[in-house]
């Protein structure tokens, strides 16, 4: 089952922000999803251990058999997973960050 059914249904729609990060994200060259899988996988400090428990179990579910546009890749899929357990809080600021070091292409001193 595809998580994306239709406009405005993936779980990052509901914030503009977020919604411009991960589509930016999607867009990237290979080299920018790298340096952002790390920048994103900072949040792990933010995120309860059981939720990174199941992050882990999704990776395994999803990996290379999804329909997302991260499913092929086991670390962005962690990297998403992340994000979207995050609080809402940090989602945007996360977003905000990641939005800033797309577009200015660096994930220096983020």
């Amino acid at each position: 089952m595809s998580e994306y059914t239709g406009v405005g249904k993936r779980w990052y729609d509901k914030d503009p922000i977020l919604k411009e990060a991960l589509d930016l994200l999607r867009l990237s060259s290979d080299d920018q999803k790298e340096q952002a899988k790390d920048f994103m996988l900072e949040l792990q400090e933010n995120v309860a251990q059981d939720v990174i428990e199941r992050i882990y179990q999704i990776v395994t579910q999803y990996q290379g058999v999804g329909n997302r546009w991260y499913d092929n890749d086991p670390v962005m899929i962690k990297a998403v997973e992340m994000l979207r357990q995050a609080d809402p809080k940090t989602q945007r600021i996360a977003a905000l960050k990641l939005l800033l070091a797309l577009e200015k292409n660096s994930f220096e001193d983020d």
